[in-house]
Formats: C-alpha cells, sequence, structure tokens
C-alpha cells in the first residue's frame, strides 16, 4: 500500500473575513465552514486516517477536531503549519494593501529574498518553518497521515516536496476544506490529487486506485 499524505485547507471563516488577507487572525469557522469541515471528516473516514496534524490557529484546529476527532485517530498540533503573518496587512483587501503600500506589494510579488510583510512575518522565515513542516510529515513513518492547515502552507509544502521554489505556489488554488494529496513512490513524493472538493457537494470519488490516492478524474 502507497504512503499518502493528505493536505487539507481548513474550512470556510465568515463573512467578515471573505476578500480579506487572513494569516495570524485566529479566525474562527463559519457555521459553512463547520459543515465543509463534517463533510471532510466523512471523506477521512474512507481514507483510512492513521493520524491527523493541525495548525494552531483557530479555524484549522477546529476543522482538524470535527474532521479526525471522531476517528479516533491521533491528532496533534504543529506551529509551523501556520499561516504567515501578514503584519499590518492583516484584514485587508489587495485593493486596500495597493493602495497603501505599493512598493511592498511589488516587492513581495518579486518575491524578494528580504521581503518582510510589513509589522509581520519575513518570507524567508515563513519559507524556513514550511520545509520544517513539509520535512517531518514526509519522514512520518505512518501509511496515512492528513495535515490540516492553510492556504499558503498547503501550497508551500506542495512546492518544497515537489522540490519547487516557494514562489511558484501561485501556480496552484486550494479551496477551504479541500484535499491535496502527496503519494511517496519509493520514497519520492509525487503529486497525486490537488485541490479534491468532490466530498463538499454530495459526489463520491469512483473506488479505483486513483480515487484512493485522491484523485478526482474530471
Amino acid at each position: 500500500m502507497p504512503r499518502l499524505l493528505y493536505l487539507a485547507r481548513h474550512g470556510t471563516t465568515g463573512p467578515a473575513y471573505a476578500g480579506r488577507y487572513v494569516g495570524s487572525t485566529d479566525a474562527p469557522l463559519s457555521p459553512e465552514g463547520r459543515e465543509e469541515a463534517a463533510a471532510l471528516g466523512r471523506r477521512f473516514r474512507g481514507l483510512g486516517i492513521e493520524k491527523c496534524f493541525s495548525s494552531p490557529l483557530r479555524r484549522a484546529r477546529e476543522t482538524a477536531e470535527i474532521a479526525a476527532g471522531p476517528l479516533g485517530v491521533p491528532l496533534a498540533v504543529d506551529p509551523d503549519l501556520r499561516e504567515v503573518d501578514f503584519g499590518d496587512w492583516e484584514g485587508k483587501t489587495f485593493a486596500e494593501i495597493l493602495a497603501g503600500d505599493p512598493a511592498g506589494v511589488e516587492k513581495w510579488a518579486a518575491f524578494a529574498g528580504d521581503f518582510r510583510f510589513p509589522g509581520g512575518e519575513a518570507l524567508r522565515d515563513f519559507e524556513a518553518r514550511v520545509e520544517a513542516a513539509a520535512g517531518r510529515l514526509a519522514a512520518d513513518c505512518c501509511g496515512r497521515i492528513a495535515a490540516v492547515a492553510h492556504g499558503g502552507v498547503v501550497k508551500g509544502i506542495v512546492c518544497r516536496l515537489l522540490g519547487l521554489p516557494l514562489r511558484c505556489h501561485v501556480l496552484f488554488s486550494i479551496k477551504p476544506a479541500s484535499i491535496t494529496t502527496i503519494e511517496f513512490r519509493d520514497g519520492k513524493p509525487v503529486l497525486a490529487g490537488l485541490n479534491d472538493v468532490c466530498h463538499l457537494d454530495g459526489r463520491t470519488p469512483r473506488t479505483s486506485a486513483a480515487s484512493s490516492a485522491g484523485i478526482v478524474p474530471g
């Protein structure tokens, strides 16, 4: 049986956060987000999850507790799975950030090595802790594990495991309560499923080698 890592993004937060940059802000799940977490849990049940890790931020912890708690599997918090700290940009829309700090946005877009979100986290520090978390997840001896984190973190782990520079994170879309699957073949990570949300609309994945690895055709 292949070793599989399921990277799940937390469920939806409230409308007050929609369209805004939410990193270190400890936002809770909305009622919709809790329903998404429950749907994620039903999917986890069919995937044979043996262990689950979570970001310490509330929206991720709530998702992990709702999704993995009823399965009775070990659930551990990993601080390195927390989302990037946007600092002074927290809670703002992109338009507001661009209007207030166009030079900062330009440095961020260029992925400048010395870039730090104003009053927040340096990109190099975020990259270092995501790399550390990815390494621990890849080295875990369990056959099938889940990690509930954030969009930026999921993208960062995918980039790290596939050997891509972190700037390539913009190539991936990671929706709330989605599952992205990494399969380890002879110890080498392969992207087996990306941004899978079939469990959120009631669809059931086909019973096949592909679906067991988190791949949803179409």
